[in-house]
């Protein structure tokens, strides 16, 4: 019989012993200073050590913005917004943490299909660049423009007619409540000018979740070309040229870390064709999910083993409440396992088949289904690898009443 396929090793956290480590401290001691299960905890060092990596590997002129809606922790938001060039928001919410964090307000970009009239007026009053989506917030932001005597900083999100091959989730190419189609970008930058806003640039966004990097430089090299085309109908000079970003991390068996070398290569050719493209302009790369997600895990404690025909639970205190998308209930076709393992029985030697289930009355509570694992009871930490994005607040975290989940970083 063929081997099934294997998650990748996540050898970004070490182990001593038993235990994993996270931050350098074993899981259950960590469990005992967090004070209660289940929590989300982050590493501060794997976060750096990403940045790093990418820097490495990413033409000096190119920035680096942190996409918060990945992971809106306030302490993480402001750890990353010393590491990177500039944060991205999508809501009004998500600007206050990123203000109060310190980011840059001339390097804060916010984006979002549905803005409404109160945050737009937040976003010019706090001097952010606005992706503008669609045709009404054009009037709007002048009108506030107007009142506050302060132009408001927008670009054009434009959504393209193409789209990021092999994309996890599609942003961008056909009908999409994101950006505006950009056969009517150059009525809108008409619009743009009439308005006297003051105009910067563009941001596309084709797409998420990929690991080809063939599509990521053919979706960069096409975001572009159309950005280069549509700047001739721009009021004035681009001056930010956002290509979006799409790196992915790996999930499920069979998949394979995002390689960067190319990535890095299709770039540094860009950034020379943008010297004399776009003199004034900064390109920029933004990234949620690949500079957060492989830097966090979620912890929750056994508190109960049972047999049901043969089948082996382990119920754990949290579960899809807290980590929808590992639930395989935020997006997946098919349910496929997240990488878990037993965090302070990580070598263990004894392993059986067993399922992860959480504490909640459906069956689609399920962070592990028919995964080995080391033999476990109640007491010791189920660990969810991957976990540093979309992780809890992208979860129902009221749904039934349990706690919600606490957030650590370390």
């Amino acid at each position: 019989m063929p081997v099934a396929p294997t998650h990748t090793t996540m050898n970004q956290f070490v182990s001593a012993g038993n235990q994993l480590l996270v931050g350098g401290m074993p899981i259950s001691r960590l469990a005992e200073q967090v004070g209660q299960t289940p929590f989300y905890a982050y590493d501060r060092n794997l976060l750096r050590s990403r940045v790093a990596e990418l820097r490495a590997a990413l033409p000096e002129n190119v920035k680096l913005h942190f996409a918060m809606k990945a992971n809106p922790m306030p302490a993480v938001v402001g750890f990353m917004a010393g590491q990177v060039d500039g944060i991205d928001v999508a809501s009004a919410g998500e600007l206050k943490i990123a203000l109060d964090a310190g980011a840059n307000p001339s390097e804060i970009s916010f984006a979002g299909p549905g803005k409404r009239n109160s945050e737009l007026r937040q976003a010019v009053a706090a001097g952010v660049l606005i992706n503008i989506e669609s045709f009404r917030e054009i009037d709007i932001l002048a009108d506030i423009s107007h009142e506050l005597e302060l132009a408001a900083r927008v670009a054009v999100r434009v959504n393209p007619d193409f789209e990021l091959k092999g994309s996890g989730m599609k942003m961008g190419g056909g009908p999409k409540q994101f950006g505006v189609d950009a056969e009517l970008v150059p009525e809108l930058l008409e619009r743009v000018g009439e308005k006297k806003l003051a105009f910067e640039g563009f941001h596309l966004f084709a797409g998420s979740q990929n690991l080809k990097p063939e599509s990521i430089c053919e979706a960069q090299q096409k975001s572009y070309d159309l950005a280069l085309a549509l700047s001739r109908h721009a009021p004035s000079p681009v001056r930010f040229l956002n290509l979006g970003g799409g790196f992915g991390i790996p999930y499920f068996p069979g998949e394979k870390r995002l390689d960067l070398a190319p990535i890095g290569d299709n770039l540094k050719q860009l950034s020379h064709r943008a010297k004399t493209d776009f003199p004034n302009a900064s390109l920029v790369i933004e990234l949620g999910r690949y500079l957060v997600g492989e830097a966090g895990i979620y912890v929750s404690r056994i508190v109960d083993r049972k047999i049901s025909r043969g089948h082996t639970f382990l119920v754990v205190d949290g579960g899809l409440n807290h980590h929808l998308s590992a639930s395989g209930n935020f997006g997946q076709v098919i349910r496929k396992n997240y990488p878990v393992t037993i965090g302070n029985h990580v070598n263990a030697d004894q392993t059986e088949i067993a399922s992860v289930v959480g504490p909640l009355c459906t069956p689609l509570d399920i962070l592990a289904d028919r995964m080995t694992l080391a033999v476990s009871v109640p007491g010791d930490l189920v660990v969810v690898f991957q976990s540093g994005a979309y992780g809890a607040s992208a979860s129902p975290q009221r749904f039934l009443g349990h706690p919600e989940v606490i957030e650590v970083l370390v």
